[in-house]
């Protein structure tokens, strides 16, 4: 399922317009953006949880040249996944 899908499924199951259900779609992943960006956790109970994970700089090797490279600390986001979607996708 992709967005459009989301937003389509939107439309079918609550008879929402297209224009109202791609706003209320884009306004979701927007605020889950900007907490993540703020360095929040956004969790869904019984789905899953999204968080920022901090790495420290480092040296590392460039492996076609052996040359080494400093790595410049940085942040990801990273996914977990519920209790309640590991065990519907599970059965």
């Amino acid at each position: 399922m992709n967005k459009l899908d989301l937003i389509q499924k939107l439309c079918t199951t609550n008879g929402l317009p297209k224009i109202e259900a791609t706003e209320i779609v884009n306004l979701f992943f927007d605020q889950m953006a900007g907490a993540l960006e703020k360095g929040d956790r956004v969790e869904i109970r019984g789905l899953c949880s999204f968080y920022v994970k901090k790495y420290e700089g480092y040296t590392g090797r460039n492996p076609k040249t052996g040359e080494t490279v400093e790595i410049k600390p940085k942040k990801l986001p990273f996914f977990k996944c519920g209790k309640g979607l590991k065990e519907r996708v599970d059965n």
